[in-house]
């Protein structure tokens, strides 16, 4: 749907270029939610993707198999999906996906295996002979799931099973009635399911997969190479929002639910309104800082990091091998631009915003 736009005052979105703003439109993969959306609501809000000459646009489509054949057609400008499907294009015997990462938006492993806190499963090997419970077996992250299992010395669909359990409630009610033994599911999913009140253990990746990217925008190569611009301008914008949500996440989740109403909470103004901040907090934690506490360069790809999970994903058997040119999947060309904005003007302006 298309974002909603709250005309505010000059004083506080600078001067707006009178031409017409440059169409903008990003899939994704599942529909946004309080934790990955706000900094969306945010930019529009506060007129960061309109000072970029941007008109941006929100497409859900049903995982990254439907979402990847929009960019690389060009029927979207952008897309947000799992890098995996994009990696296996170059071992399918055809030409790869004409698509290239322009922007690391999970920099460090988003998912992990979850357990109810009283389950006797401690460790992924623990999980021999258990049920996991995944949204779909189409997801883009089961290579990278089924590689983990695989280190741990696992055999997917002989010692261990995913089930198809949906997404968010569904999911957490199939392992409350332990209809499955585990939840395949991203970390913020694990934060949501555990502010329901369930106690919950997690149980982390592999080291080899710890810092691997997940999800992040995409562009096809031509936009590269006939609108760069539009790249640096989108990236910086969304690199400012994250630093609005950052500096004020009430301000973020706010920003939010007046444009999904829908995702309001009943109690918006007390335990919902703190549980969606911990959730954004949470989120944008693990995406501008290591887990050290030492900040990232927002939007930057580790190449090399990438090659070693690759590798890794190649013993376990995912893929043919790890010959992959990874530098013309990722990109970190633009990593700069998306970085060059006045840091100071904007926390003051984040920190007035309501």
């Amino acid at each position: 749907m298309r974002l909603k736009y709250l005309v505010l005052s000059l004083s506080l979105i600078g001067v707006v270029p009178a031409h017409a703003l440059d169409d903008v439109t990003v899939a994704l993969a599942i529909p946004p939610a309080v934790h990955d959306g706000a900094p969306y609501a945010a930019a529009e809000e506060l007129g960061l993707f309109r000072q970029q000459n941007l008109a941006v646009r929100l497409l859900v489509f049903q995982g990254a198999g439907a979402l990847l054949p929009q960019v690389a057609s060009k029927r979207v400008t952008f897309g947000y999906p799992v890098s995996e499907p994009v990696i296996s294009s170059y071992f399918n015997g055809k030409n790869p996906l004409p698509l290239r990462y322009f922007y690391n938006g999970t920099p460090q492993q988003t998912l992990e295996y979850t357990v109810l806190a009283d389950s006797s499963i401690k460790t992924l090997a623990d999980l021999k002979g258990k049920k996991i419970g995944v949204g779909a077996l189409t997801w883009g992250t089961l290579p990278n799931s089924r590689a983990a299992l695989r280190v741990a010395g696992l055999e997917p669909g002989k010692n261990v099973e995913f089930v198809a359990v949906g997404s968010l409630g569904s999911g957490f009610q199939a392992l409350r009635s332990k209809k499955i033994d585990a939840l395949n599911y991203n970390s913020s999913w694990g934060d949501i399911f555990e502010l329901t009140g369930t106690k919950i253990r997690r149980i982390a990746y592999p080291a080899v997969f710890q810092e691997n990217p997940g999800n992040g925008f995409i562009a096809h190569q031509d936009t590269f190479k006939e609108n760069p611009d539009l790249i640096r301008r989108f990236g910086r914008a969304w690199t400012e929002a994250q630093y609005v949500c950052e500096i004020n996440p009430e301000y973020c989740v706010k920003a939010f639910w007046r444009q999904h109403p829908e995702s309001k909470p009943a109690d918006a103004d007390g335990k919902g309104l703190e549980d969606a901040k911990t959730l954004l907090s949470r989120r944008l934690a693990r995406t501008l800082y290591r887990s050290d506490g030492s900040p990232r360069v927002p939007g930057e790809y580790d190449l090399k990091v990438i090659h070693n999970a690759l590798a890794a994903m190649a013993k376990a058997g995912e893929f043919p091998d790890a010959n992959v040119p990874l530098e013309k999947i990722f990109s970190n060309e633009f990593v700069a631009a998306f970085n060059d904005f006045d840091k100071k003007a904007l926390r003051a302006r984040a920190e007035a915003a309501k």
